[in-house]
């Protein structure tokens, strides 16, 4: 095993670092209060983007880029890292073209998507002219198990007819979102639940497409959007299917191994920024004489929040590295263990720094409170705990069986023939 990045991988850290400060870090206070006044997409965005482009930290994500797409191939493994430095600023991913859920959709179209429906619509996202949105969740079932979902996709001749309402669709009220991947079933009645779903290409201004609301996240709004929308009977050419009928259920799989590493690569960056925000308040503030981290709580807290780092950025590295080795399906359990574990650590670490800065922790003077709402919400995004748990455990067991470990040599029992 080896626990070093390449010296490619570690330039490209030095580079995007030296343009977190030079260019992210600066604009934080402009940012907030251009989103406050209104101002969305903030007025700095469009020059960063070109900037980072020029200087090759574009399209970091996609390892099947091809050489005359735009951007850097990096497998998962080498992005992982990148992805963490990003993750200390939410909105700066886009800066870089790497922003959920545009990569998760990029990554569909580069697998699945035919020359016209390429050139249509990845040939934008690519080149960070458009954005984009994945409409899966629904607000009537629990669509985490993507079986549930009813939003319908009925042939009509030449084309699809596409009922159904969406919920906390990221992405949907960002001006520049001009298309929606669609989950829905094609075929509700196979027998088989997962040979049921289709994904279909909705233009953002397609008739029938009803924006309701946007949705709060925490009570927190989000001014990219993520709303609830209503589908009436959107109407689009049967052109506009993605991959084959009835694969929905496997593409949406190979879409969530990647983006699961993004997120908690991301929420990795969120722990470490909220560590260093502990240790500064903790080395600056006194309480019965002695500093913070004098006190045996707050130590307490440093030290279980770096082991606990540590601990959960080895378990990302090697499940990037095996989608990268095997894909993303030989590697779903891997999978499945960091998705369980990240969301809980981003918030036990960013609720330590809270608690540590006390009242202030919890105001708009630091950005603790917006990094743990978000941290909170990835327990549901890309697949609630409950659901990566318990696929944990059935592995565990299915493990266990296929072993046929003998574990009845480590009962100690007595003989009770010799006591007798």
């Amino acid at each position: 095993m080896h626990f070093e990045h390449s010296e490619r991988v570690k330039q490209l850290q030095q580079q995007l670092t030296a343009f977190m400060d030079a260019h992210i870090y600066p604009r934080l206070q402009q940012y907030r209060d251009e989103v406050k006044a209104g101002q969305y997409p903030v007025s700095f965005m469009a020059d960063l983007k070109a900037l980072a482009k020029s200087e090759g930290l574009w399209n970091l994500f996609l390892p099947g880029l091809q050489d005359n797409e735009p951007g850097t191939r990096l497998s998962n493994l080498e992005y992982a890292p990148l992805a963490e430095i990003m993750g200390r600023v939410p909105w700066c991913s886009e800066v870089f073209n790497c922003n959920a859920p545009d990569t998760g959709n990029m990554e569909l179209l580069h697998l699945f998507a035919t020359p016209e429906q390429r050139e249509q619509w990845l040939n934008p996202l690519l080149n960070g002219e458009i954005r984009s949105a994945f409409a899966m969740t629904e607000p009537d079932v629990g669509s985490s198990d993507a079986t549930n979902i009813q939003t319908r996709i009925a042939r009509d001749g030449d084309d699809y007819i596409v009922s159904g309402r969406k919920w906390y669709i990221s992405n949907s009220a960002h001006p520049h979102c001009k298309l929606f991947i669609l989950m829905g079933k094609t075929d509700p009645d196979n027998p088989n639940p997962h040979h049921q779903q289709s994904m279909v290409l909705i233009p953002r201004d397609a008739p029938g497409v009803k924006i309701l609301r946007n949705l709060k996240v925490m009570n927190h709004t989000n001014p990219h959007g993520h709303c609830e929308i209503l589908f009436d009977n959107v109407r689009i050419p049967a052109s506009n299917l993605l991959g084959q009928e009835g694969k929905g259920f496997a593409m949406a799989q190979a879409r969530l191994g990647p983006g699961r590493i993004h997120h908690c690569m991301r929420s990795i960056g969120q722990a470490e920024l909220a560590l260093q925000l502990l240790i500064g308040r903790a080395q600056e503030r006194k309480t019965n004489g002695k500093f913070l981290y004098q006190h045996g709580a707050v130590a307490d807290w440093i030290a279980r929040s770096r082991i606990e780092i540590e601990q959960a950025r080895l378990l990302v590295l090697k499940a990037a590295w095996k989608i990268d080795e095997v894909g993303s399906k030989e590697a779903a359990d891997d999978i499945s263990l960091i998705k369980a574990l990240i969301p809980t650590l981003h918030t036990t670490v960013v609720d330590r720094a809270m608690q540590t800065f006390g009242a202030m922790g919890t105001s708009e003077d630091l950005p603790l409170a917006d990094m743990w709402s978000q941290g909170r919400a990835l327990r549901y995004a890309d697949g609630p705990d409950e659901v990566h748990i318990r696929k944990i455990a059935r592995m565990e067991i299915k493990r266990t069986n296929e072993k046929a470990v003998d574990v009845s040599h480590f009962y100690f029992r007595p003989d009770y023939d010799e006591i007798n």
